[in-house]
């Protein structure tokens, strides 16, 4: 991963208004709504002789900060569990390795960890052994794990992320993402180094994960094969306009717009499919697919749009305290002091609410699991 960008991405720190660690309600609903598939894909795992007779190795890549880490980490531990007391198993070890990016907050993930412990103690008692938990700090485009070390592999809104910012977009004028607005050469770039990448991450996980092994992953996608549909880049695109409204009255200059992308990408599931059967380590045993609302407080999914002005605008506030929580430190990281971000944000809630009064976008999410073969 280029330096630049492992410096960049990586979520508000703390626990303040603006922190992930207060704004990550989104991630944790996308979480619950892979259980099924992490229960499925870990019973596919209990003749594993390694993982269920003496240490469970999880690795959770792109960790983040929080509460969802660990909630994670319970979520598999009850799994495994279960599988023990159905089978008549005595319960492993637990080995849980926590990896993000170097600048993440793992202190504050450290700090909960005494409560967690107690927890799982207290709920699993005297059956259960002991959990390890460990940093593993670094990109998961390099490797980070040594050879068939892991039983489990777990990366929620993740593997979205690029390695790098394509190369030769520089021509994506007043976009900071693709957009319906971008020339072809733009989505070409962006496509071709999520599949560069993709294949790198299950190449490099190939080599970690022991024989039987699995992987749930969860990322953001799309449904369309045009890359700039609505689910798969609205958001940014508001995201844009509203750097251009502050561009309008001078708040800043165009160019700092003109040179910043984001590195990331939501695919379609043929690229997907593609990018696993090319690299052939693993093999794909579910491909689940799911929505949610960008305001992920509104659990109202059959108005199509906001029924009135008030609404719209309370779900524009939280939509956009989700996407400053993850974006706030690569926009800083770029326009430094030039920005004034509390107003791009505002605005950015502005040009949400008035999207949703018309039509509710939503995301879309893909969940798959994968064993090594």
């Amino acid at each position: 991963m280029v330096m630049e960008v492992e410096n960049t991405i990586q979520m508000n720190i703390g626990d303040g208004e603006s922190s992930y660690a207060s704004n990550s309600y989104l991630q944790e609903i996308a979480i619950r709504k892979t259980l099924q598939v992490l229960q499925h894909t870990i019973k596919g795992m209990v003749n594993l002789e390694t993982a269920f007779s003496k240490c469970f190795v999880l690795a959770d890549l792109g960790c983040g900060t929080g509460t969802n880490t660990l909630m994670l980490a319970s979520m598999v531990i009850d799994i495994v569990m279960e599988l023990c007391k159905e089978n008549n198993y005595k319960a492993p070890q637990f080995q849980v390795c926590l990896n993000d990016l170097f600048g993440n907050d793992f202190n504050s993930i450290f700090q909960l960890l005494p409560k967690f412990s107690a927890n799982v103690k207290k709920e699993k008692g005297d059956i259960f052994g002991s959990c390890f938990v460990s940093a593993i700090p670094g990109s998961f485009y390099g490797r980070l794990f040594p050879d068939e070390s892991l039983h489990l592999v777990h990366a929620s809104y993740a593997v979205h992320w690029l390695s790098q910012v394509p190369e030769g977009i520089e021509n994506n004028k007043a976009n900071i993402y693709m957009a319906k607005t971008s020339p072809p050469n733009v989505l070409e770039a962006y496509g071709k180094q999520f599949h560069t990448d993709f294949i790198k991450f299950l190449e490099l996980r190939a080599k970690e994960v022991v024989r039987g092994g699995c992987m749930v992953l969860t990322f953001l996608g799309r449904s369309s094969a045009d890359p700039t549909s609505d689910e798969g880049c609205r958001h940014l695109e508001l995201l844009s306009q509203s750097l251009l409204d502050m561009v309008k009255e001078g708040l800043v200059e165009e160019s700092y717009i003109n040179s910043f992308n984001i590195p990331h990408y939501t695919p379609c599931e043929d690229e997907v499919r593609k990018a696993i059967h090319k690299e052939g380590s693993f093999f794909l045993d579910t491909f689940d697919v799911f929505q949610g609302n960008w305001d992920p407080y509104d659990t109202d999914y059959t108005n199509m749009v906001d029924p009135n002005e008030q609404i719209s605008h309370i779900h524009g506030k939280n939509c956009a305290k989700v996407v400053r929580a993850v974006s706030e430190p690569m926009l800083k990281s770029h326009f430094g002091n030039s920005i004034n971000i509390d107003v791009l944000f505002q605005k950015f809630q502005m040009r949400v609410a008035e999207d949703l009064a018309k039509k509710k976008t939503r995301y879309f999410n893909i969940v798959i699991s994968l064993s090594r073969n």
